[in-house]
C-alpha cells in the first residue's frame, strides 16, 4: 500500500514539474494567462509557471513571415479586370495583441491588402498599372501597416508579384508590341538606309571632285606643255631664221668678195648673162621672153662710164684691185662643224627635267618647290627662253655670225 502511495505521489510531482516548467524556442514567444487573464509574454528560455493556475495560451512565431495570397480580380478605371498576386511581408512585434487583438490575423492582412488593392488599381488605367508598380507597392505598405499595427505586426515589405490582363488584352497588348517593335526595324532600316545613301553619296561627290581636280590639273598640265612646246618651236624656227640669214649673209658677203678678187670684166658678165638666157627661157611658166635691142648699147655705155679708152680706141674695163681684206675673206675656209652640232643647251635640259617631274607628280602631294601652282605660271622656261634670246642677240652682234 505504501508503495502504491508513493508511486502516486512521484507521478503528482513529476506532473507538476511538466506544468510548470516549459522550454520557449529561439523565434517564438509564447503567451501566459492565469486564471484565464493575460499575465505576460514570454520568449526564446526556460519558463516556469504556477502550475494549474498559469497556462500558455498560445506560441506565436516571432521571425519575419512571407505570406502570397491568392490572385485577386480588380477592375481598373478603364473597366478592365486583372488578375494581380499579392506578396506581403511581415513580423509580429507584439504577440499579445495577435492574440487578443485581432481572430485570425493572417486573413485579416489578406483581406487588408486585397481591399487597399482594389482602392488603388481601381483609380488606374491598366496602362498606368503596368507601369506603376512601385507606386502601388508603397501605397499598399502604408496602408497595410496603418491597419495592422494595432494588431502588433509590421510590414516591410509588399509586392504586386504577378499582373495578369484578360487574354484578349493581352492578345492586343502583344499585336501592339510587335507592332511597335516593326515600327522600330523600319524606322531603323530606313536610317541605316539613309545613312548608307549619305555615305554613298559623299563618296561619289569626293570621287567627282577628285576626277575634277585631277582633271583640272592635267588640263592645266597640257596647257603648259603645249605653251612651252610653241616657246620652244618659236625659238627654234627664230635661232634657225637668225641662222639661216647669218648663213645666206655669209655666202652673200663670200660671193661678194670672191667677185671682187677674181676681177670680173665686163666682157665675162655680159658673156654669163647671154648663157643663162637659155636656162632662164626655159621655165615652164615663162611663154615669152623679150630681149631689148639696145642691149649692147647699154654694154657701150658702161663700158665708156667704167673703163678708159685705149690707144687703138676701144673702151677696156680695168677691174678694181681687190684688198687683202677682201682677199683673205674670199679664200678663208669657215669652220662648219658647230652647224651639226646637235647637243642639248644644259639650261633646256634642266626645264626639260624639270617639267616632267611636275607632269609625274601626283596631283594630291602638296610641293611648295612645284614649278607652278593654280593660278601661276611656271617661271624656269620662260628665264631660259630669255636666255636662249640673249645668247641669240650675242651671237647676232658677234661679227663672225
Amino acid at each position: 500500500m505504501a508503495l502504491v502511495i508513493l508511486g502516486l505521489l512521484l507521478i503528482l510531482v513529476i506532473a507538476v514539474l511538466l506544468a510548470s516548467v516549459k522550454l520557449i524556442p529561439q523565434g517564438e514567444s509564447a503567451v501566459i494567462e492565469r486564471l484565464g487573464s493575460y499575465t505576460r509574454t514570454v520568449s526564446g528560455g526556460l519558463t516556469l509557471l504556477v502550475p494549474f493556475i498559469d497556462r500558455v495560451r498560445a506560441r506565436v512565431d516571432t521571425r519575419e513571415r512571407v505570406v502570397s495570397f491568392p490572385p485577386q480580380a480588380v477592375i481598373t478605371q478603364d473597366n478592365l479586370t486583372v488578375a494581380i498576386d499579392i506578396v506581403v511581408t511581415f513580423q509580429i512585434n507584439d504577440p499579445a495583441k495577435a492574440i487578443y487583438g485581432v481572430d485570425n490575423y493572417l486573413v485579416g492582412v489578406e483581406q487588408i491588402s486585397v481591399a487597399t488593392l482594389r482602392d488603388v488599381v481601381g483609380g488606374m488605367t491598366l496602362e498606368e498599372t503596368l507601369t506603376s508598380r512601385e507606386t502601388i507597392n508603397r501605397r499598399l505598405r502604408g496602408e497595410l501597416d496603418a491597419a495592422t499595427a494595432k494588431w502588433g505586426l509590421r510590414i516591410s515589405r509588399v509586392e504586386l508579384k504577378a499582373i495578369d490582363p484578360p487574354p484578349s488584352i493581352q492578345q492586343s497588348m502583344e499585336m501592339q508590341m510587335k507592332a511597335d517593335r516593326e515600327k522600330r526595324a523600319m524606322i531603323l532600316t530606313a536610317e541605316g538606309k539613309r545613312e548608307s545613301d549619305i555615305k554613298t553619296a559623299e563618296g561619289e561627290k569626293q570621287a567627282r571632285i577628285l576626277s575634277a581636280e585631277g582633271e583640272k590639273h592635267a588640263a592645266i598640265l597640257a596647257a603648259e606643255a603645249e605653251r612651252q612646246a610653241m616657246i620652244l618651236r618659236a625659238e627654234g624656227e627664230r635661232a634657225a631664221k637668225y641662222l639661216e640669214s647669218q648663213g645666206e649673209a655669209r655666202a652673200i658677203q663670200k660671193v661678194n668678195a670672191a667677185i671682187k678678187s677674181s676681177e670680173v670684166t665686163p666682157e665675162m658678165l655680159a658673156y654669163q648673162y647671154l648663157e643663162k638666157l637659155p636656162k632662164i627661157a626655159a621655165n615652164e611658166a615663162s611663154t615669152m621672153w623679150m630681149i631689148p635691142n639696145s642691149f649692147g648699147d647699154s654694154l657701150e655705155q658702161f663700158a665708156k662710164a667704167f673703163a678708159g679708152k685705149d690707144s687703138d680706141g676701144v673702151f677696156r674695163y680695168e677691174p678694181q684691185r681687190a684688198d687683202s681684206q677682201t682677199r683673205a675673206m674670199a679664200g678663208e675656209d669657215d669652220s662648219t662643224d658647230q652647224w651639226f652640232d646637235t647637243s642639248t643647251d644644259p639650261e633646256l635640259a634642266r626645264a626639260l627635267a624639270e617639267a616632267r617631274a611636275v607632269a609625274n607628280k601626283h596631283v594630291d602631294d602638296p610641293d611648295p618647290t612645284s614649278a607652278f601652282d593654280e593660278g601661276s605660271t611656271p617661271t624656269e622656261t620662260p628665264q631660259v627662253a630669255q636666255k636662249g634670246e640673249h645668247r641669240a642677240i650675242e651671237s647676232n652682234d658677234s661679227p663672225d655670225a
